[in-house]
């Protein structure tokens, strides 16, 4: 069984400020970094439930976080299992960010 991804137009956005930001660095960075996010949202696609839940409420189990390690920190994407056949990513930060918008 596989999930289908679907990205809230929220998340994009926040990819899109992501790779901004890393353009403006250096353009091989902001590469392997849109790599190992979109490679490592691939695991959504059959295992969203090996994720740490986002919350300690019992009512959010389903809202969950996903560490992507890139360099010396790396980013997380916040996704809700939506049902058995769906995961919407929410939003994606730098783990140096102080929380989502």
């Amino acid at each position: 069984m596989s999930y289908r991804i679907r990205f809230t137009l929220e998340a994009e956005d926040d990819l899109m400020r992501l790779f901004d930001f890393l353009l403006e660095q250096d353009i091989g960075t902001a590469e392997k970094a849109e790599t190992a996010i979109y490679k490592a949202i691939e695991l959504l696609e059959f295992f969203p439930f090996s994720c740490r839940k986002a919350s300690d409420e019992e009512h959010n189990s389903l809202v969950r976080e996903l560490l992507i390690p890139f360099g010396g920190t790396g980013y997380v994407a916040l996704f809700k299992i939506e049902n058995n056949e769906t995961v919407d990513i929410i939003a994606v930060r730098h783990q140096r960010e102080e929380d989502y918008h």
